[in-house]
């Protein structure tokens, strides 16, 4: 119970009816007058302490969103661009019933229009249409020549929570969790008033909304209907700006449409035009964006059959009814031994059009019993303060809608919670609208609102909790933990009741001893003459104590000339060995020039240089062609049952990594039982951009049976966080420069479009180039993306990849296959083969193949393809 010495004699009132009978709206007092209520009696919530970022990030410095300051602390759900995010579930519910700019979600289908200061005041909308007096109105007449409202208003993204569904089954929207909700104070105009000056004809039925953010497929737009916006419950506004403040640039500086109860894709942010129709908006993103088609509606079926979303019967307008627990927070831990005797679970709720949420209920039985939790309704209390604030009159006390999400609250006992499985919440609201036990699945995974479901877990003297999913690619969650044991989670039961199957894991055989020494060659080679050889022209170098002239091989070499003019004059025998086959070792024999002796072998096992994290030089690159680096493990996130995504800290946090795209490094680390080297040559996932990290994409092949797994793989992931490993490079023949100019083994040359060839972790090279063209908007380099998989959970990156495409589909096609596909895919079934690159791909001259995969992949689309007319020089392998 909260200090009531604190709150007003109306907060205490209703606290004791709380006390008294179940939680319900507060009571209209007809007796009491509009007089009565002092506006200096009110505490009205204010916006929470905000800090405008002051800087770029540098993730964001080679984006269309260059100008753009942002805050680190959001989650990225859709890669570095567009910017689709979130906060931290706890952290937007920590700062309370308003969010700061700084960390209310953001969902941006392009580049954020760059609106210069000096611009401001005369930015310009039209309203035009079937009206009979058309307006061109700027942002100055707007603020001086209308009245100012100032209001709370929730905004909720429609695929709030869609990760969820994702889990169940991959929809077409990237992975919202649960924070694509928040509340502000926004100040601006009602909507009504500047259309009624417009004057609509008596056919007007819909208005539509046109932004100034150029996308593929045109200006972003959609449409309400006209009597919404002229309704004054409704609260449509056109806001300027948002907890007194102008607006920012990701959320629409200078000037946006608030349409409150609805999702918030019908708020167009930097609004241009307002144009009233009788029929619905035609507008691209209006018509194939925001909807909840049929269950049974499959991906394929959706995009062979135009007829589903033209159909305005599944465009998404009112939120649906939902709430979400924010504590017990995704793995906290709760004592039960000396702790406190309840625990006070906490989260929110909201519903749409304007109906109130009437009750919040929990369960910690699976639904068999529920208990009614506290309600705040912060949004009243400005229902009884009539007065001006940040410019704009606050007038709510005669609505009688409810624009905002309201924080609930419940006293658990923790003996109750002790043997429990889950706590659940559900709410309801003012139409009887209730969450649903089941989820609704659809093909844009929007509006999901089942039951939210926090697990419990007794870990001796404490209970952890595990929410369903964590947002984007962040791993976690019951969800995710049921599914890798085999679960279904549609079986209406949280996929408790379905058991695990065990799958085995592809492995790579041992490697065989390959003769690679010239028969009859007795040549000695000392220290100084191999040293005469160390350069770009003449490169020489060491493998198990035999010098080998690398000069003939270097055009040839599919790592690059760099490969071997990186090695010239040292002992590479770790890495050699480590990466090469038995074909390339086999072929060494032609490139002997015989053995280096045995004080010249001494010299080079110690004279090899290796920087440490701790060098006192504070060098601006981290990669060394020639010298191995360390960088330190320091994070370890799990993408599946066996993928991993390996975080190494560099050796401070400003510098680059120094890595072209599409080339690779490597990495070498030492066997935990025999200590011998082990080195393998990766591609970062991480973009080659960013500053002071790098990450790895790695799939552990385990033992499996009597088969042994992969060496490098599950020696990573024995590591402990902490433990630092050796990285050198870069390597590679291949580069991309961008704009179709690519190098290779240092001749450029320029492409038109792309076919790229991969399978299982092949993607990773693929996924560098593949960023790079996408995120460039002005780079015209059109890809196709054959990706092969064995299983839907063996697909890697797919999320980032399907994000990169939406917005781009212009520029590129995506088409998964699987070998083992189950009943529902409806992507390609079967093996990558030349028939299928003859299918979708278009062999011209201006193309250029890139190929990475397993060894079989790579033979048979290399023979397909040069059955098919292609030249091997348009063929690249990486």
């Amino acid at each position: 119970m909260e200090d009531l010495g604190s709150q007003t004699p109306h907060d205490i009132d209703i606290v004791r009816k709380h006390e008294e009978l179940p939680p319900s709206p507060p009571d209209t007092d007809e007796n009491v007058s509009d007089d009565s209520f002092q506006p200096d009696q009110v505490d009205i919530p204010l916006p929470p302490p905000t800090t405008i970022p002051g800087k770029v990030l540098d993730v964001d410095k080679k984006t269309p969103d260059a100008h753009v300051p942002r805050d680190p602390r959001l989650i990225r759900l859709t890669g570095v661009h567009p910017f689709n995010v979130e906060a931290p579930l706890s952290a937007l519910f920590n700062e309370g019933f308003l969010t700061s700019p700084e960390l209310f979600y953001v969902r941006n289908h392009g580049a954020v229009p760059d609106v210069k200061e000096k611009d401001i005041p005369n930015w310009v909308f039209t309203v035009e249409g079937l009206v009979e007096k058309p307006l061109t109105i700027t942002l100055k007449q707007l603020i001086s020549e209308y009245k100012q409202l100032t209001c709370p208003i929730t905004l909720v993204c429609a695929g709030n929570r869609r990760k969820e569904q994702n889990q169940v089954r991959k929809s077409k929207g990237f992975s919202w969790g649960p924070a694509g909700v928040s509340t502000a104070l926004f100040t601006g105009v009602a909507m009504s008033d500047v259309i009624k000056r417009a004057k609509p004809k008596r056919r007007a039925r819909f208005l539509c909304m046109e932004g100034a953010d150029k996308l593929p497929n045109g200006y972003y737009g959609t449409s309400v209907k006209l009597n919404w916006v002229m309704d004054p419950n409704r609260g449509v506004m056109l806001a300027h700006k948002m907890n007194g403040e102008m607006l920012r640039p990701d959320h629409g500086k200078p000037l946006r449409a608030v349409i409150p109860g609805q999702i918030g894709g019908r708020s167009v942010k930097w609004l241009k035009r307002l144009i009233i129709t009788d029929v619905p908006s035609d507008n691209w993103y209006h018509i194939y964006d925001n909807r909840v088609l049929p269950t049974m509606v499959s991906p394929e079926e959706s995009a062979n059959n135009p007829q589903w979303w033209t159909d305005d019967r599944y465009a998404i307008y009112d939120l649906s009814v939902n709430s979400a627990i924010a504590y017990p927070a995704h793995e906290e831990q709760l004592c039960i031994v000396n702790g406190p005797k309840n625990y006070r679970a906490r989260g929110y709720a909201y519903s749409g059009g304007g109906r109130r949420v009437t009750r919040v209920e929990i369960s910690i039985d699976k639904g068999r019993s529920w208990r009614l939790a506290d309600i705040d309704y912060a949004e009243d209390r400005y229902r009884e303060a009539e007065q001006n604030l940040y410019g704009g009159k606050l007038d709510m006390s005669w609505r009688e809608s409810c624009f905002c999400w309201c924080f609930w609250s419940l006293d658990i006992p923790v003996s109750e919670l002790t043997d429990r499985k889950d706590i659940l919440v559900r709410a309801m609201d003012e139409s009887m609208n209730v969450q649903p036990r089941d989820m609704y699945w659809s093909v844009l995974g929007m509006m999901n609102n089942p039951w939210f479901r926090v697990t419990i877990s007794r870990e001796g003297d404490y209970l952890r909790f595990e929410h369903p999913t964590q947002p984007a690619l962040q791993p976690g969650g019951w969800m995710e933990r049921v599914k890798k044991g085999g679960g279904n989670l549609a079986n209406g039961y949280w996929g408790e009741k379905i058991g695990g199957e065990d799958t085995v894991a592809p492995v790579s055989e041992e490697a065989k001893e390959v003769r690679m020494i010239k028969d009859g060659l007795e040549r000695t080679i000392t220290i100084d003459e191999l040293r005469k050889h160390d350069n770009d022209n003449n490169p020489w170098f060491v493998v198990k104590g035999e010098v080998y002239d690398g000069t003939e091989f270097m055009k040839e070499h599919p790592g690059g000339a760099q490969s071997i003019i990186s090695a010239a004059g040292l002992d590479t025998s770790d890495e050699f060995l480590a990466i090469h086959s038995e074909t390339a070792k086999a072929m060494m024999t032609s490139y002997h020039v015989g053995t280096l002796d045995e004080a010249s072998k001494l010299v080079l096992s110690e004279g090899e240089v290796q920087e440490s994290a701790d060098s006192s030089i504070c060098r601006s690159t981290f990669l060394r062609p020639r010298s191995w680096t360390k960088a330190v493990l320091c994070e370890k996130k799990s993408v599946s049952w066996d993928t991993r995504i390996f975080v190494y800290k560099l050796e401070h946090d400003d510098q680059n990594l120094g890595l072209p795209i599409g080339q690779h490094l490597m990495v070498r680390l030492r066997d935990p039982v025999t200590r011998e080297a082990i080195i393998r040559s990766y591609t970062p996932i991480s973009d080659v951009s960013n500053k002071g990290y790098l990450e790895l994409l790695i799939k552990v092949y385990f033992d499996s049976g009597e088969v042994k797994g992969g060496k490098m793989t599950k020696a990573m992931d024995a590591l402990p966080i902490g433990h630092s490993v050796d990285f050198k490079g870069p390597i590679g023949k291949f580069e991309y420069i961008g704009k179709g100019k690519c190098s290779i083994g240092g001749l450029q040359k320029h492409v038109k479009s792309f076919v790229m060839i991969c399978g299982g972790s092949g993607i990773t090279p693929i996924f560098q180039v593949f960023r790079a063209v996408m995120q460039d908007r002005e780079d015209k380099t059109r890809c196709v993306v054959l990706d092969g998989n064995r299983l839907v959970d063996d697909i890697l990156c797919k999320e980032e990849l399907d994000a990169l495409a939406t917005g781009n589909e212009d520029r590129c096609k995506l088409l998964y296959t699987l070998t083992k596909a189950p009943e529902d895919w409806t992507g390609l079934k079967g093996r990558i083969s030349g028939q299928l690159v003859k299918e979708h791909c278009t062999k011209d001259d201006k193309t250029l193949v890139l190929i990475c995969g397993p060894e079989a992949l790579e033979k048979s689309i290399h023979v397909s393809l040069l059955g098919q007319g292609w030249k091997d020089e348009q063929l690249l392998f990486f």
